[in-house]
């Protein structure tokens, strides 16, 4: 039986210059990606709305008492914010679960995820340190690291309360104050993260949280000429239009724009392990992950034993509502939107068209809500568009090689470049393939091996720049020089 949760509010605000506010805009009807009802509104900026989230933060930089507080304690309040999420733990997840459609236990995962980052970040706000330059005894040269200023932050659906956090806790960390753009579709969890910076004192306007649609909230922030540095991560055509907006400002991005990532199946892999990898792989969080294991490159001598293993696994999965589902297990939740499910169930049947054979799948379930049952599509050829393009959704393509060379040129024939993976026994070989794979990440033998602490981003029209890792940190931050002449 379904368990029944009541959300705290029915109407959610906006958080700027350390106020909860309504927005301009008429609020946003969210619903529940698993039942398809609406469950509570969201306010919506406007273009003015942004405006003054924007100069909140400029205020609150210039006035400097967030950039130069001692950094220790800058680190101690973004880490008090990553334990408010994990004292919330369970409130927040059943929000998140019925925002964005998830089970119960893939929200706690994130919920967790996000307080690492917080963890994670302001641990290190005290190590960017400069370094010294040796220009001969008439001089001391130094560099010291300074914030941008204001960031701006334009969050995804597919885990909006991470994503916020990935990009937020950096940028606090190294002294910038934050203006959030959250996804309409989901809105309500990243509430959370205003409620831990106004939990801990974090001072007004550090940090700004709205809710707005891409064409105005997004357009506006992303164009906005008092930002200094901007992070965004979406789709391909979408991040073009921002990077365009704030090239005319000059102002730095980081963009992370999806993937068409393959994992290469040699014929000495473990085949067991293989398939538990691709149950998390692309039919987590309903295969909605840039970093998707979307492809299978399969070597011909297994491919057969392959497809049938996953498409077994595929089929046993049970999908619904996420409140079913408590604990981890073998079940998936629904799509974010009727027009997600859509477009990936309608290239599943473009895929079967051009010759491909669905081995699992492929088409929605007939009940309340998005879902698209987990698809496995077999005797795909690389010229098909399930090869190529972004399904963002639970459909893994499965292609045949023969040669090592082969498997590598597959893998990289996409114009996508994020993460790849390679599957052997043999060390030599998979260090081979992943020196030669062209992506910003390479996996060998465990999908998602690494964590907050390995750099991430991608290759090609994966986007640019890196989030996690201590090489995020660099993104928000610029090196100023100081040279010391000795006069006699």
């Amino acid at each position: 039986m379904t368990e029944q949760w009541t959300l705290p509010r029915e109407h959610w605000l906006n958080f700027v210059d350390g106020a909860w506010v309504d927005g301009q805009a008429s609020p946003v009807p969210v619903s529940d990606p698993g039942t398809d009802q609406v469950i509570a509104t969201q306010a919506c900026a406007s273009a003015e709305d942004v405006d003054l989230a924007v100069q909140a933060a400029k205020r609150c930089h210039q006035q400097g008492e967030f950039r130069h507080m001692v950094p220790v304690e800058r680190g101690r309040l973004v880490q008090r914010m990553g334990q408010y999420l994990l004292d919330n733990l369970d409130e927040i997840a059943q929000v998140l679960c019925l925002d964005a459609g998830k089970p119960y236990w893939e929200a706690k995962l994130e919920v967790e995820s996000a307080a690492r980052y917080f963890e994670y970040y302001g641990n290190q706000a005290e190590t960017m340190e400069g370094r010294s330059i040796p220009l001969g005894g008439q001089y001391y040269d130094f560099t010291v690291y300074e914030p941008y200023g204001v960031t701006a932050h334009i969050i995804p659906w597919n885990y909006p309360l991470e994503m916020t956090a990935r990009s937020v806790s950096a940028a606090l960390a190294t002294g910038n104050t934050c203006v959030v753009k959250t996804p309409e579709l989901d809105p309500l969890s990243v509430g959370y993260i205003a409620r831990a910076a106004e939990h801990v004192g974090l001072p007004a306007g550090a940090l700004n949280i709205l809710c707005g649609y891409g064409k105005e909230a997004g357009a506006a922030l992303s164009a906005h000429p008092d930002i200094n540095q901007l992070v965004f991560t979406g789709s391909v055509p979408t991040g073009i239009a921002i990077a365009e907006a704030a090239a005319r400002n000059v102002v730095p991005c980081v963009l992370e724009l999806g993937g068409k990532s393959a994992a290469l199946v040699f014929d000495d892999a473990n085949i067991d392990a293989l398939v538990e990898d691709v149950r998390w792989g692309i039919f987590f969080n309903a295969g909605q992950v840039c970093s998707a294991m979307s492809r299978l490159i399969v070597h011909e001598s297994v491919y057969d034993q392959v497809v049938t293993r996953v498409a077994d696994m595929a089929s046993r999965l049970t999908v619904g509502e996420g409140r079913r589902f408590s604990e981890f297990g073998p079940n998936m939740g629904a799509m974010i939107s009727r027009q997600q499910r859509d477009k990936a169930e309608a290239m599943c049947t473009r895929a079967e068209d051009q010759g491909a054979r669905i081995a699992a799948g492929g088409q929605r379930l007939e009940q309340a809500g998005y879902f698209l049952a987990p698809t496995v599509v077999a005797e795909v050829t690389p010229d098909m568009e399930i090869a190529r393009d972004e399904v963002f959704g639970p459909v893994v393509a499965v292609l045949k090689f023969s040669t090592e060379e082969e498997a590598i040129a597959l893998a990289n024939g996409t114009d996508y470049g994020l993460v790849g993976g390679v599957y052997s026994a043999d060390v030599n070989r998979a260090m081979r393939v992943a020196r030669d794979l062209r992506a910003g990440q390479i996996f060998v033998n465990e999908w998602y091996a690494g964590g907050v602490e390995t750099p991430f981003g991608g290759y090609g029209k994966s986007g640019y720049g890196r989030e996690k890792g201590r090489e995020a940190l660099l993104n928000y931050v610029q090196t100023k020089n100081i040279g010391i002449a000795i006069k006699q």
